[in-house]
């Protein structure tokens, strides 16, 4: 049997500035070739742990080490940095933290740079590499400059180039859009299989790293291993709900029908999962079982687009001729693939930048005559990336800011400040400094700072990216209150099917510039030609439903229909 690559021995770590350990009795092996997901909630220890295989601990982040980790056949107190990443590469969560090009070209050629390889051997290994995450015809752009999803590609591409034999992909999920989250899964699947790579990866995203087998799964809990098993005894057991994962949509339609998962053979690969004739029985039943419709009211638009186009310095546009309308009391999910001009939309909608050609109504209000403040008023926007809101270095500051910034009462700002706090998980941070916390906690901060204002639209940009699933679901439940009892408009821009599927009543989808589609969820997510536009993917409940012989909207819209009965009874 072949030595392990990584050992970790009666480990524990504590960080310097706390006064408990951060890991504790962590006995693991990790083998040459393997493919491992590490799960858990924030603040489980998933990152710390990486952080001792690839060195940052204790080099960058120091602390008391106690037990043994072995890299390489090398004990890495006793290592460097250096030394560990010629065996260790990693693709950080904040892309941003991981650049060093002033182009994308010179950063995915950083690493061959540093191994001394002539241009002319370089540059087809740069080509190749962008090619395989679709950014080819960004080669010569500025990375700090991209979107968040591109960003987190053109990371990919730049551990391609390298010759480790150990890969740590930390959230890399989290920006990409559906199809281009499938293309890296594969892509990291590849790696992992054809170039004999040992693969690590750090997601919360259960249902797409299953898109491609994964051989064990290591459960995190309080710092420790509450789990090592394969993925198949993972979803078999109640660990997901304990430890507070989402599980996958299918496993869920599962539980509802009420299968027997004991009996079932493959449960972690949808495609080959084998179903007994009882477990088939009672799926088809639940999927195709009439149910009570939710009734919906229609209000008066509160945000309307009359043909609006929008282009940067004069350049092609980046929105094309968009007409659409929200009603107040809505919960919309706008989706679509990386680029395709949601977070331009957004923007419009905020005032920071205006249309160049239409208009977009505020409750009936042109808004090419309302400044940004007055339009701050009714709008409030959490943006995909946290480090370009916060300005404060403490939490609570930072969340109080915007009420502070209006002079309200400071009694009035600490009720909304705590109350916001609390429902993000951060109440007992409050006091700490903003750049003391990890990606996934800023964009909880910037979250709870726009929380603490309920405004009468909230749109909320990529708000699952990098949370765990307690994180998710308190944020949501919350969203949802000011939804459903002071009647907020929601807008999601969003690569998370589960949050569309979930937590909201239409879709409307860009494509290019320009809407594509605007209709309701389950019609939308059903739809192939909506899907393959728009950089989707099909949901497990498609898959399941065609496997099942069922029409997939059908199933899709009964799943919804049931999970709110379901939690409206809860």
């Amino acid at each position: 049997m072949k030595e392990p690559i990584i050992e970790f021995k009666d480990f524990s770590f504590r960080y310097k500035t706390q006064k408990n350990p951060t890991l504790h009795d962590i006995n693991l092996k990790i083998y040459p070739g393997e493919k491992i997901l590490i799960l858990g909630a924030s603040g489980s220890g998933k990152s710390t742990l990486c952080n001792c295989i690839n060195g940052l601990i204790p080099f960058s982040f120091e602390g008391e080490i106690k037990g043994s980790c072995i890299v390489n056949n090398t004990e890495t107190k006793k290592s460097s940095i250096f030394k560990l990443s010629n065996t260790v590469g990693t693709v950080l969560q904040d892309s941003d933290a991981q650049f060093v090009g002033l182009t994308v070209a010179e950063d995915v050629a950083f690493v061959m740079e540093n191994d001394v390889m002539p241009r002319s051997d370089m540059l087809p290994f740069i080509d190749k590499n962008l090619n395989m995450v679709g950014m080819r015809e960004f080669v010569d752009h500025v990375p700090f400059q991209l979107s968040g999803g591109q960003k987190q590609k053109v990371a990919i591409a730049g551990v391609f180039g390298n010759h480790v034999q150990v890969l740590i992909f930390d959230e890399p999920l989290a920006s990409l859009d559906p199809q281009m989250g499938m293309t890296a899964v594969a892509l990291i699947d590849d790696l992992c299989r054809s170039e004999e790579k040992t693969v690590i990866v750090i997601e919360h995203r259960l249902e797409d790293m299953l898109y491609r087998s994964v051989d064990r799964i290591i459960l995190m809990g309080e710092g420790t291993i509450q789990a090592d098993v394969t993925p198949d005894e993972l979803l078999k057991s109640d660990l997901l709900k304990t430890y507070g994962i989402r599980e996958p949509l299918y496993l869920t339609a599962m539980k509802y029908a009420g299968c027997d998962l004991d009996s079932v053979k493959n449960l972690s690969d949808l495609n080959s999962l084998e179903l007994s004739g009882e477990n088939t029985a009672k799926l088809k039943n639940f999927f195709t079982e009439e149910r009570e419709p939710v009734i919906e009211e229609k209000h008066e638009p509160v945000l309307r687009f009359e043909h609006v186009s929008f282009n940067y310095d004069g350049g092609r546009n980046v929105l094309e001729d968009i007409n659409l309308e929200i009603y107040k009391g809505e919960r919309v999910a706008i989706i679509g693939k990386n680029g395709a001009g949601k977070s331009t939309a957004a923007k419009l909608i905020c005032g920071t930048i205006r249309p160049t050609e239409g208009k977009i109504y505020l409750n009936g209000t042109d808004e090419s005559g309302m400044t940004i403040k007055e339009i701050g008023e009714n709008v409030g926007y959490v943006m995909q990336d946290p480090n370009t809101m916060i300005v404060k270095d403490i939490i609570k500051d930072e969340v109080g800011l915007a009420l502070t910034l209006r002079k309200k009462p400071q009694e009035y700002i600490d009720e909304k400040v705590n109350k916001a706090l609390e429902t993000c998980g951060l109440y007992k941070m409050r006091n700490w400094p903003v750049d003391s916390v990890s990606y996934g906690q800023k964009k909880r901060v910037t979250v709870a700072a726009m929380m603490a204002l309920e405004p009468d639209i909230l749109i909320l940009d990529e708000p699952t990216a990098g949370q765990d699933y307690k994180s998710y679901t308190d944020i949501m439940n919350f969203v949802n209150t000011l939804n459903k009892e002071y009647g907020k408009t929601i807008l999601f821009i969003t690569h998370d099917m589960h949050l569309a599927i979930e937590n909201t009543d239409r879709a409307i989808v860009f494509a290019d510039g320009k809407m594509i589609r605007s209709d309701k969820v389950f019609t939308v997510l059903s739809d192939e030609e909506t899907i393959r536009k728009a950089h989707l993917k099909q949901t497990s409940l498609y898959t399941l439903a065609v496997r099942l012989g069922i029409d997939p909207e059908m199933a899709i819209r009964h799943f919804i229909e049931y999970e709110r009965t379901v939690k409206t009874h809860e």
